[in-house]
């Protein structure tokens, strides 16, 4: 797990060199990952389906808001050298941190029950009408692709055992793949690129788009990743710190190279937040772009489920589009389940201190995706919900985020200053507001 940076890294330099920052690159392509998750296809798809391009901008700001929560995670994790869940225990209530757990575990388990049927339904959508034309079931097939799925997860994480650089350089690979995806069917679909660009500066809302907005939100800003993303500094952390300890410095000359490194640490992955995540933007928006212009004004019953818009590119736009679009949604499946049981992991070992396997976490998620399965139910419906439900988990994790990255006691020289924590409490201030008026507007309104 050792890293190639120079001890120089230590010292704060004018410039920041393409060396130092590629041996950086890689924490938020990861956490980037569960922002172009099988919840965003099918919150995407439907929005662009039925409203067109009038929700890119609800795209456009969840992006920015990831941004800055996706920085404050990982100012948090540099700056303490602890997950957010480790922070919360340590700062908190016995009664909070257990209220606190609550909430992320059901985040979790939404995201796992998102991103485990995407994929199996990608490789449904891939093999799945060679075993439908040899007698098997939609069900049976399915049960098959959830098999294949759990296989290549569990591959996906005995990857990352083996040491962050290679698991980040799969991750980066197959966001990459998705964006390629993608960029074949804008090609092949040929969009209304003012419509578009009205779509992303205008904003507008209604009683009808506020369900498909405040899901486009939960599956932008994932609640699980501001969990993860701090862990995902920890290891470069180590290394440093297993360097110094091991080149026998004085304290206070390892102390100011720790503070040293920490600073910089910070800005090289602000470059990598930005890039991951303006990346994580383009794809969401090429997703309702797509649909805005290749499946605005196809019957309802079609776009029900993502089987069905999958189908329906055959014939408007040929074999190549249907084909992306899959390989595209098993690219996403696979990869953010593997960072959902990462994220996980985070969750129940930081806020309890417990030690649990992860492979045992990943079998034990698989669970409620099989119910559905199982079930006959529609998918679509049930990555809408969950990605709904993420919504609701996003207090749970940004409060707690916004009052430590806000404490002295906690951050020291990188406690948030007036700006930024004006910004996060706006940022969380706007989430909760259209959670309450989504609420309203099922039960009261």
């Amino acid at each position: 797990m050792s890293l190639k940076v120079d001890n120089a890294v230590a010292e704060t330099k004018p410039r920041i060199t393409l060396r130092e920052l590629s041996a950086y690159f890689g924490p938020a392509f990861v956490a980037s990952v569960a922002y172009i998750d099988p919840g965003n296809f099918a919150s995407n798809i439907v929005g662009g389906a039925r409203y067109g391009y009038t929700l890119l901008w609800v795209l456009l700001w969840s992006n920015v808001m990831a941004m800055l929560v996706q920085y404050l995670s990982a100012k948090l994790g540099i700056a303490t050298g602890r997950t957010l869940p480790q922070s919360c225990r340590e700062h908190f209530s016995r009664p909070m941190v257990w209220l606190l757990w609550v909430g992320a575990e059901v985040s979790a388990i939404a995201t796992d029950l998102a991103e485990f049927l995407g994929a199996a339904l990608g490789f449904y959508l891939l093999v799945g009408p060679y075993f439908l034309a040899h007698g098997m079931n939609r069900t049976s097939v399915m049960l098959l692709a959830a098999l294949a799925t759990t296989v290549f997860v569990f591959l996906l994480l005995a990857l990352n055992q083996s040491g962050f650089r290679h698991f980040e350089g799969i991750i980066i690979a197959l966001v990459s793949a998705i964006g390629f995806c993608y960029a074949i069917e804008i090609f092949l679909v040929h969009p209304d690129w003012t419509r578009a660009a009205h779509g992303v500066l205008v904003p507008h809302l209604n009683h009808e788009t506020l369900y498909i907005a405040v899901a486009m939100l939960g599956a932008t800003v994932m609640p699980h990743v501001i969990y993860l993303h701090s862990s995902l500094m920890q290891p470069r952390m180590t290394s440093f710190i297993e360097r110094g300890v091991s080149s026998n410095l004085a304290k206070a000359e390892a102390s100011s190279q720790l503070r040293n490194f920490r600073h910089r640490y910070l800005k090289f992955e602000l470059i990598d937040i930005i890039v991951a995540m303006n990346g994580a933007w383009l794809i969401n928006s090429a997703m309702l772009i797509m649909a805005a212009a290749a499946l605005a004004g196809v019957p309802e019953a079609t776009i029900s489920k993502l089987e069905g818009a999958h189908e329906t590119l055959g014939p408007l736009l040929g074999s190549l589009a249907q084909v992306a679009f899959a390989v595209a949604l098993l690219c996403s499946g696979l990869s953010s389940s593997t960072i959902g049981v990462l994220a996980g992991q985070v969750v129940i070992e930081g806020f309890l201190e417990v030690k649990f396997p992860i492979y045992l976490r990943r079998l034990i998620t698989v669970i409620p995706a099989i119910i559905v399965i199982a079930m006959g139910l529609d998918e679509l419906k049930v990555l809408l919900l969950s990605q709904a439900v993420l919504s609701f988990g996003i207090p749970f994790a940004l409060v707690p985020l916004l009052i430590l990255t806000g404490r002295k006691s906690v951050m020291r020289e990188f406690r948030n200053n007036r700006f930024t924590a004006s910004a996060g409490w706006v940022v969380a201030s706007l989430i909760i507001g259209l959670n309450c008026v989504l609420l309203w507007q099922m039960f009261g309104g």
